[in-house]
C-alpha cells in the first residue's frame, strides 16, 4: 500500500473508533456538567470518584487491549478459532478482574480519606462508587467485545452503539439527578445510576450483534463460554497484565493528580476537574487513533508486512498531530468558552473555577504534542505485540518523574494547580521519547530478522 492509502484505511478504520471514544466519554461529560449545574460539592466528590474508578476500570481493560492485536494477527491469517479462543478468555479474565475489586469500590471512602481527601467528599464520592462499581463488569466485557470488532475492522457498529447508550445515559441523568417526570431528586447516585443502566445496555446490544451478525456469527464466541482454555488464558493474561499495569501507570498518574490538587482546596479540584473532562475529550481522537495503529500494526504482523507497519505508523503520526495543532488553538484562545457550559452561571464561584481551569488549559496546549506521541507509540507496540517493556518505561517516566515533579511543583513550591499539570508535562514527554525508541529499535529488529 502507498502512503496515501494507508492513510485512507487509518481513517476509515479510526474515525468510528474516535466517534465511539468520544462518545462514551461524553457519557462522564454529561456527568461532569449536569452534577456542575447541581451541586460544586457534587462535582468535587464526582471528580475523586470518576478517578478512582477509571484507574481500576483502565487497568481492567488491559485485557482487553490485548485481545486487539491478537484478533488482528489472526484475522490476516484467517485463523477463526485463535479468534474465538483468545476474546472468550479476554472476557473471562475481565470477569474475575471485576469481581476481585468491586470490594474496593463498595468500601472507598477509608482509601479517599487515607489518601488525605476530605472526609465529606469522600463519603459522597463513596456513595457514587458503590452503585457504579457493580457496572464495571459490563463495561469491562463491552470493552472486549469492542476490541474484538474493531480488529475484524467492524467498527460502525462500536460507534452506533455507544451513541445510543449515552442518549439512554444523558436522559437517565437529567430524570434521575434532578428528579424529573416524578422521579426521587438522587444527585450524584442518580448520576451513577444512569451510567450502569447505560453499560448493561450497551453490552446487551453488542452481545446480541456478535451472536447474529453475519461476520462474527461464524466465531460462535458464547456458545459454551462456560469452558475454560488454559492455553489462551495464559495467551491472554501474558500480554494482558503489563498492558493494564500500563494503563494503571499513566491514568493513575491523573487521577494522583486530583488527589494532589484536592489538596490545594475544593475550587481547584473542581476547575481540575472541567479541565481534565476537555483534555480527555480531545485526547479520546488519539486514543481511537492509537487503535487504529494496534489493528494495522497486528495485520501487519500477521503477514510480516514491516515496511507497511513503517509507512502506517506515519500516517497515524501526521493524523494525531493534525488533531493536536487543532486542540492546541482551542485550548489557547477560548478556554472560558470550552469551560463555560460545565459550571451554573449563577454560581458564586463560577469566575474563580474558570480562571483557574484557564490557566491549566494553557499548560495543557503544552502537553498535547507529547501525550499524543506517547499513545501513539503505545498502539504500535501493542499491535507488535511488544507490552513488557512499554509498562516499565510508563511507571519510570509517570510515577519516578511525572507524580514528584506534579508535587514538587503544585504543592512544595507552591505553583498550585498549574503546577502539578507542568508536572504532568515531565512524565509524558519522558514516556514519549522512550516508547519512540522502543519501536524504532523493534521495527529494525523485524527487519533484519
Amino acid at each position: 500500500m502507498t502512503f496515501p492509502q494507508h492513510l485512507r484505511a487509518v481513517l476509515v478504520l479510526g474515525l468510528p473508533l474516535v466517534g465511539s471514544h468520544l462518545a462514551q466519554f461524553s457519557v462522564h461529560v454529561v456527568d461532569t456538567i449536569m452534577l456542575g449545574w447541581y451541586d460544586v460539592t457534587a462535582l468535587a466528590a464526582s471528580v475523586l470518584a470518576t478517578s478512582f474508578f477509571f484507574v481500576i476500570f483502565i487497568m481492567g481493560a488491559g485485557f482487553s487491549f490485548a485481545v486487539m492485536p491478537m484478533v488482528a494477527e489472526a484475522a490476516a491469517s484467517d485463523d477463526a478459532t485463535r479468534i474465538r479462543r483468545v476474546t472468550r478468555m479476554g472476557l473471562w479474565l475481565s470477569v474475575l478482574f471485576a469481581l476481585v475489586f468491586l470490594p474496593l469500590m463498595i468500601w472507598s471512602a477509608p482509601v479517599l480519606r487515607a489518601l488525605g481527601q476530605n472526609p465529606e467528599l469522600s463519603l459522597l464520592a463513596q456513595d457514587y462508587l458503590a452503585i457504579v462499581g457493580f457496572g464495571l463488569i459490563p463495561a469491562l466485557l463491552v470493552m472486549v467485545i469492542k476490541s474484538y470488532l474493531a480488529a475484524l475492522e467492524r467498527t460502525a457498529v462500536v460507534l452506533w452503539v455507544t451513541i445510543l447508550a449515552v442518549l439512554l445515559n444523558s436522559a437517565m441523568n437529567y430524570v434521575l439527578i434532578f428528579g424529573k417526570f416524578g422521579a426521587p431528586e438522587m444527585g450524584l447516585r442518580g448520576a451513577a445510576i444512569a451510567s450502569v443502566v447505560a453499560q448493561i445496555a450497551s453490552l446487551l446490544v453488542l452481545g446480541a450483534y456478535v451472536a447474529r451478525g453475519s461476520a462474527t456469527r461464524e466465531h460462535a464466541l458464547f456458545q459454551r463460554i462456560w469452558r475454560p482454555d488454559p492455553e489462551a488464558f495464559r495467551e491472554v493474561f501474558r500480554l494482558g497484565w503489563p498492558i493494564g499495569l500500563t494503563n494503571l501507570a499513566e491514568s493513575g498518574m491523573f487521577s494522583a493528580s486530583a488527589l494532589i490538587i484536592g489538596l490545594i482546596g475544593t475550587l481547584p479540584l473542581a476547575a481540575h476537574g472541567i479541565a481534565l473532562q476537555i483534555t480527555a475529550a480531545t485526547f479520546m481522537v488519539h486514543v481511537g487513533l492509537s487503535q487504529a495503529a494496534t489493528v494495522r500494526a497486528g495485520r501487519a504482523m500477521g503477514r510480516r508486512d514491516w515496511s507497511g507497519l513503517a509507512r502506517g505508523a506515519r500516517a497515524v503520526v501526521l493524523l494525531s498531530f493534525g488533531a493536536v495543532v487543532l486542540a492546541t488553538i482551542a485550548f489557547l484562545t477560548v478556554p472560558e468558552m470550552l469551560m463555560s457550559g460545565f459550571l451554573d452561571p449563577e454560581s458564586p464561584d463560577r469566575e474563580a473555577i474558570l480562571a483557574i481551569g484557564a490557566s491549566l488549559l494553557a499548560v495543557a496546549a503544552l502537553f498535547q504534542l507529547v501525550d499524543a506521541g506517547q499513545v501513539m507509540a503505545l498502539g504500535l507496540l501493542r499491535g507488535m505485540q511488544d507490552t513488557r517493556w512499554p509498562m516499565y518505561a510508563a511507571a519510570i517516566s509517570y510515577w519516578g518523574l511525572g507524580i514528584p515533579a506534579s508535587y514538587v511543583l503544585g504543592v512544595t513550591l507552591g505553583f498550585g494547580g498549574v503546577g502539578v499539570w507542568l508536572g504532568l508535562v515531565i512524565g509524558l514527554l519522558f514516556a514519549s521519547a522512550a516508547l519512540w525508541w522502543r519501536f524504532g529499535r523493534r521495527l529494525r529488529e523485524l527487519r533484519a530478522g
